[in-house]
């Protein structure tokens, strides 16, 4: 399997592969950048119909927890892991704590936590085989899940778009529409319900989807209508590549901002979303919450209100893009990059 020539190899320090006969692990942990710290970054479980398409994922999630960690001002580099199973169904103790001792031999380069196909409860069963697990309960929190704080940097993040690219500071009566309402994308629409917006919503999970638009009193719609939904804000919160030429093409929202890693299919997306008057958001700024929380979590000095604050610094960060973006004709994500790394890569 070719990995230096690899299109979204960037430059990454280190790649692992590992494998557990009796548990049936198969896995990937890519290690971008290091430079500020210890990698961070979540554990992804995926039915991968190939190992390329596993390298191929966790290559790009690695990459963008670096700019995502850099631009969050965190001690900390970027890094992911992938395991190839179906969570529905591969999924054991035996599997995690496998996973935890791969994750344990690399002595502390890599800090994992729950992301997509993974829980609270499976990053338990991890650190049974190693301590460098992050998304527990710690501070007298009844919960480690990120999430939540996943949804409000995107809602902070969501503010500051609008602010720029609308006009407005309120929220009321803003259409929005949102694809995915997992965890943070449900968190995100009760946001917004209580700010005023008027939301369409759209997911998989047709159970989950009624019962949110109910106690939102929102609109839903088919997974493959949401880019044509009449609103002013576009908030994908699935899986990435959201962002297809065909959806550019399609999307009448005039603002992009939401919860999923690397939106964009292809880095020409961001082009055409400025050609079409349509304010990007760079996903791995707004969505960074989780990992403030998470690195702020690994502190003896942990206090809630400080994290909150920590976490609304991310309109502020986006405040800077923006206005650096306006004055230099530049995409927003081509600024965003170009910042993360001054931060992680400096000259010299």
């Amino acid at each position: 399997m070719p990995v230096f020539d690899h299109p979204e190899f960037d430059h990454h320090q280190q790649i692992v592969f590992g494998s557990d006969e009796a548990s049936g692990l198969r896995a990937i942990i890519a290690l971008h950048d290091t430079t500020r710290g210890p990698a961070l970054g979540g554990l992804r479980i995926y039915p991968y119909a190939s190992d390329a398409e596993a390298l191929t994922d966790v290559l790009r999630l690695s990459r963008g927890m670096s700019y995502k960690s850099a631009l969050a001002d965190l001690p900390l580099g970027g890094g992911k892991a992938v395991i190839i199973a179906d969570p529905r169904r591969d999924k054991t103790p035996e599997l995690l704590r496998a996973m935890g001792r791969l994750v344990d031999s690399l002595g502390g380069a890599y800090i994992t936590a729950e992301d997509s196909g993974t829980s609270e409860a499976d990053m338990r069963h991890i650190a049974e085989a190693t301590d460098h697990v992050g998304g527990l309960p710690r501070h007298g929190q009844a919960s480690g899940d990120p999430s939540p704080f996943t949804a409000w940097g995107v809602f902070c993040a969501l503010k500051s778009a609008v602010r720029h690219r609308l006009g407005r500071d309120d929220l009321a009566g803003l259409r929005v529409a949102i694809q995915g309402v997992g965890h943070v994308g449900a968190h995100l629409a009760k946001h917004l319900h209580e700010a005023g917006a008027r939301l369409v919503l759209t997911d998989v999970d047709s159970a989950a989807l009624s019962r949110l638009a109910e106690e939102v009193g929102a609109e839903t719609v088919a997974p493959e209508a949401i880019a044509d939904a009449e609103v002013d804000v576009f908030a994908p919160c699935a899986l990435g590549a959201a962002l297809s030429a065909d959806v550019v093409e399609r999307l009448r929202a005039r603002v992009v901002c939401g919860a999923a890693n690397n939106q964009l299919a292809t880095p020409e997306m961001a082009e055409r979303l400025m050609a079409r008057g349509i304010l990007y958001t760079p996903d791995y700024v707004a969505n960074a919450g989780g990992v403030i929380e998470i690195a702020w979590q690994r502190r003896d000095d942990y206090a809630r209100d400080d994290v909150m604050a920590h976490i609304e610094g991310i309109g502020a960060t986006l405040d800077e893009i923006f206005a650096r973006a306006e004055r230099t004709g530049q995409s927003p994500a081509t600024v965003a990059d170009d910042l993360a790394r001054e931060r992680f890569r400096p000259a010299g």
